[in-house]
């Protein structure tokens, strides 16, 4: 043990910490990414106090100065993070303590490190939730782009990825549109629950200075203070919302980039990587490794696992502030780079890649892709129930399947063979751009309605 106690924590201890109980206890080494945050919050509370008279004019304008100069440091890399400090705001405070003396002291009046890095750490994921919809803002244009591209170039709808029905491109790159449209209103949503102030809580239990947290709140960018202080510097779910929102979205971006690893395999050569997103083989020239989107594929897995993580450290806490909430922040961190780098990756692939038109046309043909047009048919035209129209369809599936042709490609003979009501007209709903011009209704993937979509989209995303 060393004979000195640590001089933020006063006098209670007569002896500092054991190195291991240092190197557990600290957080300086991830939380210092909360400077900014932290310098910001200590302004605000610094020109709030003298304001209420609670600090002297002097004393505000020296601690002013002193963090700016505090912030210019750690900006320009010549800020000496301290270990036995344990955390940004014990390293910010001691330096400022040098810079302007006895006016750094009074700084902490009337909070705590509590609702100190409870500010902080909203005021970080906030900023984190804006940054996932503007590059979830950007991905949906780039998809966009690919839609209208496509609009009406046909390809295979899957279901188990097996052949279903055709589809269009442009619908297809509309649905992840979609998708990331859900993902941008999670984040929004959890933006604005988040955006309530707990600094002015204090320890716990507020404080019996005069001050006043609507100042603080609204210095910040906080719609209002939170209204409990026992939930204001004990509440994490707001990081477990954007993780939440975040897991979700990565979830989305896997699925996404599965299909590129797919597609851009040599059996489906529906799409064409840019070099810069993927990667050679150090024994196979011919190879062009789909990296990127692997890499975006596995993000999920660390994502997903801070979520796991913090519900796990948060789970049995009782009320208020208990150290293991320091376990907050590395996950917090973590999930948060790998989102920002997955949609970053993700945008560049989608705005960059080439879609084959011609090998997602001879794929659209091919798994007997139009047999629900047929059976489709039998009922409007034969008005057979569509149970039966379905096991119509069944037996010539298997015909065709048996000779090795496609259902356009049975004769008319054959097909009446099944059933004495099919005509000639059936071959108008048999290709496959009968087929996809003939999904009209709402949400379908006729190029009509994929139009009007993308039309709408990009009203909507300027």
């Amino acid at each position: 043990m060393t004979k000195s106690s640590n001089t933020m924590w006063g006098g209670r201890f007569a002896d500092g910490p054991d190195a291991i109980m240092e190197a557990i206890n600290a957080s300086i080494g991830f939380d210092k990414r909360l400077a900014r945050e932290d310098i910001e919050g200590s302004q605000a509370h610094a020109a709030m106090l003298a304001a209420t008279g609670i600090l002297s004019d002097n004393d505000a304008a020296a601690i002013r100065e002193g963090l700016l100069t505090v912030l210019s440091e750690i900006e320009g890399g010549t800020f000496g993070f301290r270990n036995d400090l344990e955390d940004i705001h014990m390293n910010v405070e001691a330096r400022l303590k040098e810079i302007v003396g006895d006016p750094a002291g009074r700084l902490h009046t009337a909070r705590s490190r509590n609702d100190q890095v409870a500010t902080d750490l909203r005021m970080w994921v906030r900023g984190q939730c804006e940054a996932a919809e503007a590059g979830l803002f950007a991905l949906q244009r780039a998809l966009l782009a690919q839609a209208e591209a496509g609009a009406d170039w046909a390809m295979p709808g899957f279901t188990h990825l097996q052949v279903a029905q055709p589809v269009t491109w442009g619908h297809h790159m509309l649905a992840y549109v979609e998708m990331f449209a859900r993902d941008r209103g999670r984040f929004a949503d959890a933006r604005g629950r988040m955006n309530e102030s707990p600094l002015g809580a204090a320890a716990l239990a507020g404080t019996s200075f005069p001050i006043d947290r609507d100042a603080t709140a609204e210095a910040l960018g906080f719609d209002r203070p939170m209204a409990n202080s026992l939930d204001a510097v004990s509440a994490r779910d707001f990081a477990l919302e954007f993780l939440s929102a975040a897991a979700i979205t990565a979830m989305h971006l896997s699925r996404l980039a599965e299909e590129l690893v797919i597609w851009s395999s040599a059996q489906f050569r529906f799409v064409t990587l840019p070099d810069r997103f993927t990667t050679g083989s150090s024994i196979m020239p011919q190879k062009k490794n789909p990296d990127a989107a692997e890499l975006i594929r596995a993000k999920i897995g660390r994502i997903l696992g801070a979520a796991v993580g913090l519900f796990t450290v948060m789970k049995g806490l009782p009320l208020a502030y208990s150290k293991d909430m320091q376990e907050d922040k590395e996950q917090v961190f973590d999930a948060a780079d790998a989102l920002m780098l997955s949609l970053a990756a993700m945008e560049g692939m989608v705005r960059t890649m080439e879609a084959n038109r011609d090998a997602l046309r001879a794929a659209a043909a091919t798994g007997f892709s139009t047999a629900t047009d047929l059976a489709d048919w039998l009922v409007r035209e034969a008005a057979l129930p569509f149970r039966d129209a379905h096991h119509v369809t069944g037996r010539l599936v298997a015909e065709a399947e048996a000779r090795g042709v496609d259902l356009p490609d049975l004769d008319i003979e054959t097909l009446k063979s099944a059933h004495p009501a099919i005509t000639g007209r059936v071959y108008d709903v048999l290709g496959v751009d009968k087929s996809v011009a003939s999904r009209t209704s709402y949400g379908g993937t006729a190029p009509v309605r994929v139009r009007e979509q993308i039309a709408a989209w990009k009203e909507r995303l300027g």
